[in-house]
């Protein structure tokens, strides 16, 4: 079907102009991606300090363990994010779908800074907490997909790979803002006592004002060329009965993302964790490991991203396939043997090598696999339930090893789903050179 859909080699010549349009649409797309991730991520740099206050407990790794499942559960609502901002995205335009889901994760925000705690209010601090990480959720749920569409079609043909990256610049880049937020109040204005107490409401406050912010920013993106063709075609349609014409498609979203979601959450929200439980850094050192680990990352994503524009995607899907097959139980057991901050930092840094084969490309490579007319939902709905079983669950079961004190065990299974998308790694095509871009049915 879809195997004969080559893109045309050449592009027409661009005038500076309209590098420029491209330019500035990719920045605010990306600033409102960035956003977006830096209120989830806020989540994650924060539960040291606030779990206790959800999640009272003798034991810190229960608490850290309540939280991660919280975490999770969020991941329920992607799906439907994906579903219902993919189809907007789709039938009324990509900029509608990102302003919307960027509103979505303001509301989400707001509620996890205003919730009183478990002292205060008892069994009703973690649901209503669980009800708010659930908007976040179903807004991210939709941004993927809106965003990795937007950002592919304002690309050019022959860049598109590098453009697309800096979804994941943004990305890592919204946990790199939180973590910056969270040193600013460790060293600067607040005490370890003052952030446990009510400090860490901070930076969700903050991240509800971005969120607004950048809406606004949002609200000005130009359609891209490829919505506006998709609309003028007759009988053009995104729905669930148009997507299910793609099921091989579908079948490869699904594959090539479960490894990939594994390995990036493993080796970024987990991280924090890891580091501080089971190698034994303190917090002042588990965050700049952290924080250097993932500013390596943000490095690597525009680097690997231009190269598949010359080699093709396949090649480095292959490379984190293999490499992180044969690479992360020696990884992960080496970092939980070190006690040293350096050796912990190099170590993770050596898991974004491969792990940026996957997290460079990805958004491009299901983009390029959807016609226009049903590319955000293609791309966004089987993406968001893949990361609901692999991605969003990695930090729990990672954390259910440990508690009944088999930890290992994460190692291999993460090992385990990173194989299973080298499968499909190997056997699909280079959608560098069999792209759907072009086509607008």
């Amino acid at each position: 079907m879809t195997d004969q859909a080559i893109e045309p080699a050449v592009e027409p010549a661009t005038s500076i102009a309209d590098v420029e349009r491209r330019i500035k649409a990719i920045l605010i797309g990306s600033a409102g991606n960035l956003v977006e991730w830096y209120d989830f991520y806020a989540y994650t740099a924060f539960a040291l300090y606030f779990a206790p206050a959800f999640f009272p407990s003798k034991d810190p790794v229960v608490e850290q363990l309540n939280a991660a499942v919280v975490f999770a559960a969020t991941f329920l609502m992607r799906p439907l994010g994906g579903w219902l901002f993919g189809y907007l995205a789709d039938q009324y335009g990509r900029r509608l779908s990102l302003t919307v889901s960027v509103l979505c994760m303001c509301f989400g925000s707001l509620i996890i800074a205003v919730t009183p705690t478990y002292a205060t209010i008892g069994i009703a601090a973690p649901i209503i907490l669980a009800l708010a990480r659930v908007i976040e959720g179903l807004s991210l749920g939709g941004e993927y997909g809106a965003s990795a569409t937007y950002l592919s079609e304002v690309a050019d043909a022959r860049h598109r790979g590098f453009y697309s990256s800096f979804q994941y610049v943004t990305l890592i880049g919204g946990q790199l803002t939180a973590i910056i937020v969270l040193l600013l109040l460790q060293k600067v204005f607040l005490t370890t006592e003052e952030l446990k107490a009510w400090g860490w409401r901070i930076p969700f406050f903050i991240g509800a004002c971005l969120a607004i912010f950048v809406a606004v920013m949002r609200r000005n993106l130009h359609e891209t060329e490829a919505f506006v063709e998709a609309k003028k075609k007759a009988g053009s349609s995104s729905s669930m009965a148009a997507l299910f014409r793609y099921p091989r498609e579908l079948l490869l979203v699904v594959g090539l993302t479960a490894g990939g979601t594994a390995a990036f959450y493993t080796f970024t929200t987990y991280m924090q964790t890891f580091v501080k439980l089971s190698v034994g850094l303190t917090e002042d050192q588990t965050t700049m490991v952290i924080f250097g680990s993932l500013l390596f990352a943000c490095v690597l994503q525009p680097l690997y991203g231009a190269i598949s524009d010359r080699i093709g995607r396949k090649p480095l899907l292959i490379f984190f396939g293999i490499a992180g097959t044969l690479s992360t139980i020696p990884i992960l057991t080496a970092l939980k043997g070190t006690k040293e901050p350096l050796t912990a930092f190099l170590l993770i840094c050596g898991a974004w090598i491969f792990t940026a084969g996957y997290t460079s490309i990805n958004a491009v490579v299901k983009a390029e696999l959807f016609p226009t007319n049903i590319r955000a939902l293609g791309v966004g709905l089987p993406y968001a339930i893949t990361v609901s079983l692999f991605g969003g669950t990695a930090p729990a079961i990672a954390l259910y090893f440990k508690s009944i004190g088999h930890e290992t065990w994460f190692y291999y299974y993460l090992s385990g789903v990173i194989f299973l998308s080298l499968l499909i790694y190997a056997t699909m095509r280079d959608t560098k050179h069999a792209s759907a871009m072009h086509r607008h049915e």
